[in-house]
């Protein structure tokens, strides 16, 4: 085990974990974090687990899960299928209720879109070439939406593959890959228009219920 690795799972087991309180309150928001240690920084939150960086190992994030704990060995699969690619983080370490993972820097496309950054194609490109790669691995991206893919520059990069062994077909992307092509290109990218976040959570629990009503009458 690297020697950085190994001190920073030596920090996570005696100081972070002990004190840390990542609790879920629904599960279709993201986890709610609490009493997190000196030098440490939560960097992101999902719906299952919190994204942590000690402030001496910048190259590595800890993600540690508030729910669904036996996720952690699925996700851990799930990188090892995926082995070393430019688009995906990668896994250093797994414990029993944590996961250490190269950290991954730039921007979300949520958070592109509120603070007007514009995204170019080469992103969602990149975007779909890492899925398909995944695929071709025996996974199925599942869950991928504008909250955990990310760009730095013109590249892009997918943050959370937690879902990549679920089973079934979730349109997520492919949506937001329209909605790409047909709303942000020529009105949002083009006139260079902030979303506020209210908007933005608007529109996101609006799509969760379209999904959820089709799916009843489908």
């Amino acid at each position: 085990m690297d020697k950085n690795v190994k001190e920073l799972v030596e920090l996570v087991e005696k100081v972070l974990l002990p004190q840390l309180t990542v609790r879920s309150e629904s599960e279709y928001d993201p986890v709610a974090v609490k009493d997190i240690p000196e030098n440490w920084k939560l960097i992101g939150k999902g719906n299952y687990a919190a994204v942590l960086m000690h402030t001496s190992y910048e190259d590595f994030v800890v993600k540690v899960y508030g729910r669904a704990v036996d996720g952690v060995n699925k996700e851990a699969k799930v990188y090892e299928r995926l082995g070393l690619h430019p688009a995906y983080s990668q896994l250093f370490y797994k414990g029993n209720k944590y996961l250490i993972l190269k950290k991954l820097t730039g921007v979300t496309l949520y958070d592109a879109v509120h603070h007007g950054i514009y995204i170019p194609e080469s992103v969602i490109k990149d975007i779909n070439a890492a899925l398909d790669y995944a695929r071709k691995q025996g996974l199925n991206p599942f869950d991928v939406h504008g909250k955990n893919v990310m760009m730095k520059g013109s590249h892009g990069y997918v943050v959370d593959v937690s879902d990549f062994y679920k089973k079934g077909v979730d349109k997520k992307w492919t949506d937001l890959v329209k909605a790409y092509y047909k709303i942000y290109v020529p009105v949002i990218g083009k006139y260079n228009i902030r979303i506020p976040y209210f908007l933005l959570n608007i529109i996101r629990h609006s799509y969760r219920l379209y999904r959820k009503v089709k799916r009843k009458f489908s």
